[in-house]
């Protein structure tokens, strides 16, 4: 049971001049985000409390040590392939550092309109929107089957995804 990962992790968008730092995942063997762009962030590890998770994680990925952040949602994720995953979602808006070489993708600023644009999970498209219209705290579960977005659920009301 030690050697299982979490099913608890953070994800984070950190924002400067109207973009979020994404991470493109392709240095990765075997990655379920494999050629997808999203933010920073993991698995927790054993006692870590989300923002202990939020604070390593985001060092461990960017180099970065940030000093102002949000949580913005809490996101369940179902899916075939995995078990069921719990993110806590924040954005940061202050950071201090060098961005430093990842070893699990790519980094880079990108606009947040452009976002849409990149190959990225179709729910991630949700929650970005709930994002720009400034919702301040929502709870998003997302179903997938074979990578398919089947269900979204919003604060426990069911969306139309097609």
């Amino acid at each position: 049971m030690q050697n299982k990962k979490s099913n608890l992790t953070t994800l984070c968008y950190i924002e400067k001049d109207g973009r979020y730092l994404m991470m493109h995942r392709v240095k990765k063997a075997h990655d379920i985000n494999k050629d997808k762009w999203i933010g920073i962030g993991g698995h927790f590890e054993a006692d870590e409390s989300p923002e202990e998770c939020l604070f390593r994680e985001a060092a461990e990925e960017t180099g970065l040590t940030l000093l102002s952040f949000r949580l913005r949602g809490i996101v369940t994720f179902m899916c075939d392939r995995w078990q069921t995953e719990y993110m806590f979602l924040y954005t940061a808006d202050e950071f201090e550092g060098e961005l430093a070489e990842c070893s699990e993708g790519s980094l880079e600023w990108v606009d947040k309109a452009d976002v849409y644009n990149l190959p990225i999970w179709e729910g991630d498209k949700i929650f970005f929107r709930l994002l720009e219209e400034g919702r301040e705290f929502f709870s998003l579960k997302l179903r997938y089957e074979n990578d398919i977005l089947m269900e979204a659920v919003l604060d426990g009301k069911k969306l139309h995804i097609l």
